[in-house]
């Protein structure tokens, strides 16, 4: 074997001088005394020395006197051999400090540690094992070497610990015992392993917060929480899942780490709200169950998250009220609104039907009323000016011409006579406009002024007129009569102005040949209306009205009338003709 040391007497070859000699061993002291301080122990023999090979950047506790830690260790003698390790059984040792369950020495080590802090800490025979030893697996008077990662520390005063380090500006409520929540988290243990996140779910956990559904530790942290609000919660294992954990991802006495954002609440109890109402300055009428209404809305959820829009659709949404046609918390948010009244509607999931949106979620709809009617409305008729002198007024058959200034129930434009400088006309009761026009125009003096309101079952109907007019729409018209003239009775296309001719076959028969071919009575009817004799029905084409009135007596259709053909209107009831 080589010698222990390089200068040892014993290995001399030959005898040597005494002054020879005496100079070598001075040599070989020095030389060992030199050895030996290079080579000491890196510990001194009275305690423990601790070399930190990983400190993390943030130490937010350090291990204290009576905590409960966590961690893993790989125990080794000095020259490496290694006698236990944590990692080997996989599991954390797991221990309170400071209470004699460990030997001296690791108390003594574990205490300032950090989370996620690894040591290597050497300890003296008499503050491990001493002259006793461990067993068969640590000898009398060793030295230990161990390799320590802390992982976890609470102590049994330990609560609930909340860091809120986002709040929304606005908070109109939190969330307290029995309200239903809906939030996102990520949970870790400690040292920041992550054990589960319902973001990896892609969906919320949705849950009662202070009845017991959720683990006492989160049931206190959500508590006092906003819409919005963003919070880390803590918690030590007699808050989370105790001495077993979860039987997988969570060990037995873990601190548990929440990172929460909270996305809904709402209550059972919880009714719908109706909040930020603009109510225009006229509002002669509310909508009552039964009324049809069109209206825009963004829809989302009470977080802000958008979900829906009938203005991305540039168009409204169309429905009966109060008729179960929308969720029931729509159907009562719109009632007792006004025109071109604009609110929020908050709507607890309890009412509505869970679809295309997450489970349980609040629904927030920021809605502006369009219009609305009833199926029992007829034209609404109000006279803003009427002249003194009204001795004549309109009435079904009449021609009559007027401006108008047509317009949406929420004032959009849609049309107007006056930008084409003249009027329009039409014959009263000739189905030439919508019926509720027809209703607003009977009974007007020339130079009378109107404001109607027409429903759309008296307007345009469920298609309305494309690109002009929305489907279902209200319509509002300011008509002024400008002149009209008198129509012909009823069931008449033309009239005598005096005694009918009793010669009126022969006068029509101009070429004397016992019947009366089209022109002949085209020629006859119109020298008549222009020598004032007769009279066409006013705001029709002349021609075809002459047409029709020779086709009712051409009963053969052979385009001739003989004298047995024709008859005068008074002669045959069922006729337009003379």
């Amino acid at each position: 074997a080589p010698p222990l040391y390089p200068c040892h007497v014993e290995t001399f070859a030959a005898p040597l001088a005494v002054g020879q000699f005496c100079v070598q061993c001075v040599l070989c002291l020095a030389f060992l005394v030199t050895f030996a301080a290079c080579n000491a122990p890196h510990i001194p023999l009275d305690d423990i020395f601790i070399e930190k090979t990983f400190v993390p950047e943030k130490c937010v506790r350090a291990v204290q006197v009576g905590d409960y830690v966590r961690y893993h260790y790989i125990g080794t003698f000095p020259d490496g051999t290694k006698f236990d390790s944590s990692y080997d059984r996989g599991s954390t040792y797991n221990v309170f400090v400071g209470k004699k369950q460990l030997i001296q020495g690791m108390d003594k080590a574990l205490v300032g540690m950090c989370v996620n802090e690894r040591s290597l800490v050497k300890i003296p025979p008499h503050l491990a094992y001493g002259k006793q030893g461990y067993g068969d697996i640590i000898p009398a008077d060793a030295i230990l070497h161990f390799d320590v990662l802390l992982l976890d520390i609470w102590n049994p005063e330990d609560g609930v610990q909340i860091n809120t380090y986002f709040t929304p500006p606005t908070c109109s409520r939190k969330v307290e015992v029995s309200d239903f929540v809906r939030y996102h988290y990520n949970g870790t243990l400690l040292d920041g392993t992550l054990f589960d996140s319902s973001h990896t779910r892609m969906r919320t956990y949705d849950t009662y917060v202070g009845i017991g559904w959720l683990i006492a530790g989160m049931d206190q942290g959500l508590l006092g929480m906003c819409v919005g609000e963003r919070r880390i919660i803590k918690m030590p294992p007699s808050l989370g899942y105790g001495e077993n954990g979860d039987g997988s991802d969570i060990p037995g006495q873990a601190s548990l780490v929440f990172d929460v954002v909270l996305l809904d609440l709402h209550n059972p109890r919880d009714e719908i709200t109706v909040t930020n109402q603009q109510v225009p300055e006229s509002c002669t009428r509310k909508t009552q169950t039964g009324d049809f209404v069109r209206y825009h809305y963004n829809g989302s959820l009470l977080d802000g998250t958008f979900f829906d829009s009938s203005y991305s659709r540039n168009r409204t949404y169309d429905t009966y009220v109060g008729r179960g046609y929308v969720i029931a918390g729509m159907d009562e948010g719109l009632i007792g609104v006004c025109v071109g009244e604009k609110r929020t509607i908050t709507i607890p999931h309890i009412w509505h039907m869970e679809r295309k949106i997450p489970g349980s979620a609040v629904l927030v709809f920021d809605i502006h009323i369009i219009d609305f009617h009833n199926p029992s409305d007829s034209t609404d008729v109000s006279v803003t000016y009427k002249p003194e002198e009204c001795d004549r007024q309109t009435k079904k058959g009449d021609f009559v011409k007027y401006h108008y200034n047509a317009s949406l129930l929420d004032g959009s434009s849609i049309d107007s006579t006056y930008n084409y400088g003249k009027t329009y006309n039409i014959v009263l009761g000739a189905n030439q406009v919508v019926p509720g026009m027809e209703d607003g125009l009977v009974g007007m003096c020339v130079g009378e002024k109107r404001h109607l309101v027409i429903p759309p079952h008296l307007g345009y109907g469920e298609r309305g007129v494309t690109d002009e007019v929305p489907g279902s729409a209200v319509l509002v018209f300011d008509v002024e009569l400008v002149e009209y003239e008198e129509g012909l009775p009823e069931g008449y296309m033309f009239i005598w102005n005096e005694e009918v001719s009793p010669d009126l076959f022969s006068e029509m028969d101009k070429d004397n040949n016992k019947q009366v071919e089209a022109s002949e009575f085209t020629d006859y009817i119109m020298r008549q209306v222009s020598e004032g004799k007769g009279r066409l029905a006013p705001g029709f084409d002349s021609y075809r009205i002459i047409d029709n009135m020779f086709s009712n007596q051409d009963r053969n259709g052979d385009g001739k009338i003989t004298e047995n053909e024709f008859k005068l209107k008074a002669d045959e009831a069922a006729h337009d003709e003379l």
